[in-house]
């Protein structure tokens, strides 16, 4: 029977999985609350929605220039996983500057708005779920190798950048 990984040698991956599950989690939240506007969507609908929005797209870019490139220098083999997943990173900015909007146009009117938001959210959940899992599948291994083995992994990897306040 193995025994468990402890300590630093599982860290990276723990922690992206730890990252990912909290996002999950999140727009869980978000879900839920929309799910529970029936005909106007307030402000803080409007507040939840730009958060999660904005957590997401900073652990993106946290990987994106902190984790991968790490990676890439231990691994120039992952360069192509890397490179797929910095791809799905765009495609899922699209989707969140979608669901920003909606969110702006929808603060204050009809549940019509609520319906369209609840649409792109599901799309998002079922991408992300995707994305994920394959990110943690395709270099979550990788990520506990390169620090079992003494990698480089003296910096932090998962990077995140101070979320910004969005613009009036």
């Amino acid at each position: 029977m193995a025994s468990p990984i402890t300590g630093r040698t599982a860290a990276p991956s723990l922690q992206l999985s730890q990252a990912h599950n909290e996002l999950r989690r999140r727009l869980t939240g978000v879900r839920s609350a929309l799910g529970r506007r029936h005909q106007r969507a307030d402000d803080s609908l409007l507040a939840h929605c730009l958060a999660y929005c904005s957590a997401l797209t900073n652990h993106h870019q946290g990987e994106d220039e902190g984790l991968f490139a790490a990676l890439v220098r231990e691994r120039p083999d992952l360069a192509p996983t890397v490179a797929k997943l910095v791809e799905d990173h765009g495609l899922i900015a699209t989707l969140l500057a979608r669901v920003r909007e909606l969110a702006e146009q929808a603060a204050g009117k009809d549940g019509a708005d609520l319906e369209a938001i609840a649409r792109e959210l599901d799309g998002l959940a079922a991408i992300m779920e995707s994305h994920f899992g394959y990110e943690e599948r395709a270099i979550g291994a990788a990520l506990d190798a390169a620090v079992h083995a003494g990698g480089g992994w003296t910096q932090p990897v998962l990077r995140f950048r101070a979320p910004q306040k969005p613009s009036p």
